[in-house]
């Protein structure tokens, strides 16, 4: 056995990028990218690939684990850059378009990006970034603007165009390149930073490449799939579909932004079949028409903060059919997904709405998911749905590691796993459900009370569209519940005590919140997550209660009432 030796012919490093040739072989007169007037097919989409692999080697003099980044949202140039990067050998950083100027140039002094192709649409935060970035010192790297392909603008930034890269490029000088080996970079992203600085989290080919076999298949994505981009490539490269529906022949859809209208407009005029999606879109959808109804199924794969029940089995109505995963960007996305099980489909609606918000069992690419004890022993939890425990992962697909922070690597990778910071449960069947953060967990005389569990009631509230709580201090028993809620209908407000009692009929007492603030919108980070950093700060600086009083509406954000009296109403503080 051991004189059988790896051969070009049965050995070839694992890499995403290879799904183009694929795709240009087998699909290539097939649609491939859809963008207002503009259409590509695959044979387009290949060619255009290799020609800007071509000019950023031989005319911007790009080297093997340069970074490229780019700030564009939902765009052909953003999905082609995902193949053409890596096969010029360079490593691929999309930044996030809901950041500021500083959090920009601290990306591009970090990633220590070689060049940064801007779409026209940023132009300004991209200067004021590049000026940051200028005045401290740090290298600034070569810009190329990326014009309107639908209607192009003229805007520019520096004298490069990303079109004119394209056309200049010699398709024929490009071939794949060799790897040295699959462990190799593939992308840089960076954390959101909700609990702590951004990080940059590095992919390798190899666990790219595993992830995006692991997602097709969890999600049963079959061929030529219609994929409407409502998800941010830039957020863990779109959870490696961009990847993934040249792997499978289909159809990507790009629009800029998530309006209501535009993404109803789309999912009719092409036909969608799938899309991805943070809970926060289905807030969007909703709102923007609340009796919509699809004339197909579209298939909605959902991450980021559980969503609530309530809300799922609103967009259910409407013709969405919800998975859940659980991931981050550590875990190049998705590393949990709720595997469906054929006897619950005879279960009513909200009941399979309340099994969808678990998160469920680990995607293929991972060796192990399991939830151990925070103390230096990390034993594995008995699996009773009840014993809290941190959620650890192993597996090809979690990172390579954060780049140039040995520290946070030391704290991430222990004992043989990744170390997630989240808390949760293990069920009886196997079945892993998210809890909290674990900064997020609210410890009340005693008790662990998980946020997650108390939004999840909240939501339920007629009066409610959007909630979030988080520990405000008491001087007795150390924390207490503190819901932040937005009204459904902003004239009629929330009334806290009617909150209150609907938390205490539906759970533990001491579980429910001790006090509500009405916001007009939740404070979200640039990924649409709510900053619970921030309502954590607003609770802490709220003085205790002295006497509640009967049927008055819930504190403002402004610390005024909605009724517009004088004095601003708040809730006492009880346990019980």
């Amino acid at each position: 056995m051991d004189q059988l030796q790896k051969r070009p012919a049965n050995y070839v490093p694992l890499s995403p990028i290879g799904f183009l040739p694929r795709a240009n072989a087998v699909y290539g007169d097939r649609t491939s990218i859809v963008y207002g007037r503009v259409r590509f097919t695959w044979r387009q989409t290949h060619d255009r690939c290799r020609r800007l692999a071509s000019s950023l080697v031989r005319t911007l003099g790009l080297r093997r684990n340069d970074v490229v980044s780019v700030l564009a949202p939902n765009v052909p140039a953003m999905y082609e850059m995902h193949f053409a990067v890596p096969m010029a050998g360079a490593v691929l950083n999309t930044v996030n378009t809901r950041l500021d100027a500083k959090a920009v140039a601290a990306i591009l002094r970090h990633a220590e990006a070689k060049l940064f192709f801007v779409d026209y649409e940023y132009v300004r935060l991209a200067s004021d970034a590049l000026q940051i970035l200028a005045g401290s010192g740090a290298p600034v790297p070569l810009v190329a603007v990326i014009d309107d392909l639908d209607r192009p603008t003229g805007v520019r930034l520096g004298e490069l165009e990303y079109e004119a890269l394209v056309a200049h490029g010699d398709p024929a000088s490009v071939e794949l390149p060799e790897l040295i080996d699959e462990w190799d970079a593939i992308t840089l992203n960076y954390t959101s930073g909700t609990t702590s600085a951004p990080k940059g989290v590095v992919y390798s080919h190899r666990g790219a490449y595993l992830s995006t076999n692991s997602l097709i298949m969890a999600w049963e994505m079959g061929a030529e799939p219609v994929y409407l981009w409502t998800l941010p490539m830039f957020h863990c490269n779109g959870w490696t579909f961009t990847w993934g529906v040249a792997a499978r022949g289909g159809v990507n859809v790009c629009i800029r932004e998530n309006r209501p209208a535009e993404v109803y407009r789309a999912i009719a005029r092409h036909g969608v079949t799938h899309m991805c999606c943070a809970p926060v879109v289905f807030n969007i959808l909703l709102e923007g028409d609340a009796n919509a109804r699809l004339g197909k199924p579209v298939h909605v794969l959902t991450g980021g903060a559980p969503p609530p029940a309530a809300m799922l089995e609103r967009v259910e109505k409407i013709g969405f059919h919800v998975t859940h995963a659980y991931g981050l960007t550590e875990a190049t996305g998705p590393a949990l997904a709720c595997e469906w099980r054929a006897q619950w489909d005879s279960l009513p609606l909200s009941d399979r709405a309340r099994l969808k918000a678990r998160q469920g069992v680990s995607v293929l690419s991972l060796a192990d998911a399991d939830v151990v004890t925070d103390d230096d022993r990390m034993a594995r939890v008995p699996h009773d749905g009840k014993t809290l425990g941190e959620i650890v992962l192993r597996g090809s697909s979690v990172m390579k590691g954060y780049l140039n922070n040995p520290e946070a690597n030391e704290q991430a990778f222990r004992g043989g796993w990744f170390m997630t910071g989240d808390v949760g449960v293990v069920h009886p069947d196997g079945y892993i459900e998210i809890k909290d953060r674990s900064k997020d967990v609210i410890i009340t005389g005693g008790e662990n009370v998980c946020s997650k569990e108390v939004e999840e009631v909240l939501f339920r509230h007629p009066a409610v569209a959007d909630a979030a709580v988080v520990a405000m201090p008491h001087p007795h028993w150390g924390e207490t519940p503190c819901a932040f809620v937005v009204a459904r209908d902003k004239d009629a407000g929330v009334c806290e005590d009617d909150v209150i009692a609907f938390c205490r009929k539906h759970m533990t007492h001491f579980m429910a919140p001790k006090k509500v603030v009405v916001y007009d919108a939740l404070p979200r980070n640039a990924l649409g997550k709510v900053e619970k950093v921030k309502l954590r700060d607003a609770a802490r600086k709220m003085a205790p209660p002295a006497q509640k009083t009967k049927g008055k509406q819930a504190t403002t954000a402004s610390g005024g009432r909605r009724d517009e009296q004088p004095v601003a109403h708040i809730m006492a503080m009880s346990r019980l």
